[in-house]
């Protein structure tokens, strides 16, 4: 674990931008029982990755209308017990942080892992994230 110190900027970065921090396990599990759909970021100190994710994830959320109805967060490494709660939400994938997922009612429905977030920039994880908040956060209409 880092000191916490360190982590501040990190962690108020994705705040500012609206993402609610979940720090246990019980939070992970409230926000993600609420119908709907939730984004939900694996935050990191990594630099490589995570210097590109959360301009990235900011730039998304900036630039659609189409906003998962929750943005929450969990820190990799400081916040252990909420980031392990919230992977076991990921059946199937191994650990990766960074990490943006979107869930429905709870159901993964789209995943960015690291390995993906490493070869990109913040500008194509922005409009790849805004691609899915328009497939899987469309409001429809009656």
């Amino acid at each position: 674990m880092y000191p916490e110190l360190m982590v501040i900027p990190m962690r108020e970065e994705l705040v500012r931008a609206g993402i609610k921090e979940t720090r246990t396990a019980e939070e992970v599990d409230a926000a993600l029982a609420e119908p709907g759909t939730t984004l939900l970021v694996v935050n990191s100190i990594c630099g490589c990755a995570a210097g590109k994710a959360r301009p990235g994830i900011r730039l998304a959320l900036s630039n659609t209308t189409n906003q998962p109805d929750r943005k929450i967060t969990v820190f990799a490494g400081q916040d252990r017990e909420a980031t392990d709660r919230a992977r076991t939400y990921f059946e199937g994938y191994p650990p990766s942080s960074p990490a943006v997922a979107l869930l429905r009612d709870g159901k993964l429905v789209y995943l960015m892992q690291r390995s993906v977030i490493e070869q990109s920039t913040a500008q194509h994880i922005a409009d790849e994230l805004t691609r899915a908040f328009d497939e899987f956060c469309a409001k429809t209409t009656a």
